[in-house]
Parts: C-alpha cells; sequence; structure tokens
C-alpha cells in the first residue's frame, strides 16, 4: 500500500510527489501522456521567480528528473477510477489496480474546441492546440490564432517568428490577455487582430484545414479567409471525469478546494489547474503542489 499516489505529472503533481518524497513517503504519479502538463507549451517561461527564462519543456524535464532522483516512480498510464476503501482507496491505473492511503488529484485540465461540425477529425490536419509543437507544419505560410487570453497571444507572438502573417481572432472587443502580451503582439508588424468575429466553420480540401468562414458579431458580415493552419487557444477544461461523485466539483467540473488542497472527501487532495482558484499560473501550480503534499503528510502522520 502507497502512502501517496499522485493523478498528474504536471507542475503541481511533480511538486507535490517532490515534498512528500523529501517527508519520506512513498509515492507514484500517475501520468497518462508526458510529465510537464500544459507548461510544455510554452516556449518560453518568463516570470518564475529565480529563472530569468527558460523554456516550459526543459523546465519540466528538470522537475521530472529532480522527483525521479529521490526514487519517486512516474507511471504512464491513465488512472480511470478512484474507490474508497475502509484503509485507503483502490485506484484503476491502466489495467491493473493500485491501493494508496491518500491521493493527490493533479489532473490538470485540456484544451477545448469550438464544437464545430468535424472539429475532432481534423485535429492534426491544419488544425491544433498547441503553436509550440506544430508551427513548422504552417512555416512560410498564413496562420490563424482563435481566443483572447495569454495563451492566444503567446501563440501569435510565437508563430509570427515562423508564419508569413498571423491573424489573431477574438469574440470580443477586446483581449483578456496581460496588457504587456497584448503591447507585445500589436508591435509585431505581421500580426493582424480581428476583433468581434467568431469561426462558424472549417474550410477544408482533402480532410485538411484551409481556412476559416468568420462572421463579426456586430455587422453580422460573413467572410472566408485562407489559412495554412488554425491554432485553438479558447479555453481548458478539467480532467476529473473519472471520479464520479466521490469527490465534489464544480458544475463545470472543477475540484471544490483551497489553498489548504482539502476536498470534501477524507484523505483526497487537490492541487493546480483542477481545482477552484482565481490564478492558474506555474508559480500557483507548485505552490498547491507543496501545500497538498504537506497536508497529505499530516494526514498520515495523525
Amino acid at each position: 500500500m502507497l502512502d501517496i499516489l499522485v493523478v498528474g505529472g504536471g507542475p503541481a503533481g511533480l511538486t507535490a510527489a517532490l515534498y512528500a518524497a523529501r517527508a519520506g513517503k512513498s509515492v507514484v504519479v500517475c501520468e497518462k501522456d508526458s510529465v510537464g502538463g500544459q507548461i510544455v507549451f510554452s516556449p518560453l517561461v518568463e516570470n518564475y521567480p529565480g529563472i530569468a527564462h527558460i523554456s516550459g519543456e526543459d523546465y519540466a524535464a528538470l522537475l521530472s528528473a529532480q522527483v525521479e532522483a529521490l526514487g519517486v516512480t512516474v507511471r504512464y498510464d491513465k488512472v480511470t477510477a478512484l474507490e474508497k476503501r475502509e484503509d485507503g482507496f483502490t485506484v484503476t491505473v491502466g489495467d491493473e489496480t493500485v491501493n494508496a492511503r491518500t491521493v493527490i488529484l493533479a489532473t490538470g485540465v485540456a484544451h477545448k474546441g469550438l464544437g464545430l461540425p468535424g472539429e475532432e477529425d481534423l485535429i492534426g490536419c491544419g488544425l491544433s492546440f498547441c503553436a509550440v509543437c506544430d508551427g513548422a507544419f504552417c512555416a512560410g505560410q498564413d496562420a490563424a490564432v482563435i481566443g483572447g487570453g495569454d495563451t492566444a497571444l503567446q501563440d501569435a507572438i510565437f508563430l509570427s517568428s515562423v508564419c508569413r502573417s498571423v491573424t489573431l481572432i477574438h469574440r470580443r472587443d477586446a483581449f483578456r490577455a496581460e496588457q504587456r502580451l497584448v503591447d507585445k503582439a500589436a508591435a509585431v508588424p505581421n500580426i493582424r487582430f480581428l476583433y468581434d468575429t467568431v469561426t462558424e466553420a472549417y474550410l477544408t480540401e482533402e480532410g485538411s484545414v484551409t481556412g476559416l468562414r468568420l462572421r463579426n458579431v456586430k455587422t453580422g458580415e460573413v467572410t472566408e479567409e485562407s489559412f495554412g493552419g488554425v491554432f485553438l487557444a479558447v479555453g481548458q477544461k478539467p480532467q476529473n471525469d473519472f471520479l464520479g461523485d466521490l469527490v465534489a466539483m464544480t458544475p463545470d467540473g472543477y475540484l471544490y478546494s483551497d489553498e489548504t488542497a482539502l476536498t470534501g472527501t477524507e484523505g483526497i487532495f487537490a492541487a493546480g489547474d483542477c481545482r477552484t482558484k482565481e490564478v492558474r499560473q506555474l508559480t500557483t501550480a507548485v505552490s498547491d503542489g507543496a501545500c497538498a503534499a504537506l497536508a497529505a503528510c499530516r494526514y498520515l502522520d495523525e
């Protein structure tokens, strides 16, 4: 029986494993994809205290190596079920079950789509959620980024260095992103802002995205534009569906928890973007991870 099983290998989950291992607890981290979570998609992290600049991918690699050096096992399998038992929990991981006295949920979030017809089939065929991963596929072409938050602005800035032009499409008349990012993007000659505009359909040819049908929400004007690549940055969804009603959640699927990391279920703790919180940044994720680990350790010791 493990002391602590961590679900999710992003900054919150890895930091939780780091603190728990240093406290002498037996820890396993379960990650369904690759370690690092959303931060690996950030080409440049410049707001982490003590580190002037580092790529998200490099940061994730350093943190993962630090955790594994303490003897923590990172298991690359998807957690599909969690059941309460008298002395802890039984967790279904891949084709097996693992018993743990406590569980730290650091499940993170997944990208949202626009919900347009054919969207699922177009991912990877001219439609992407990751500018860093797929920007090279439309190098020298015109690209579109849909969204209005920090990620959308960062994607547009990154793509501007490899694409002929970047059109940033937002449904409102002002961006939600940091003003610093907005100013930085506005100063790039090949980035164009398209406000008050929604996407009505993907234009395709032979199964790949070739452009977008756009509508101005104020004038009603409908236009079609050609793009070599379309990148979505329209929000995220917490990955907590497998929990059923074991842990209390918001209607949107976020775990009810605060900086104490406590959930409404004894022995289960929450950390990172999967929980209710105002700010979702790298610094708050690692803070959550530390709080969750220390809370779990106190619970076990008591």
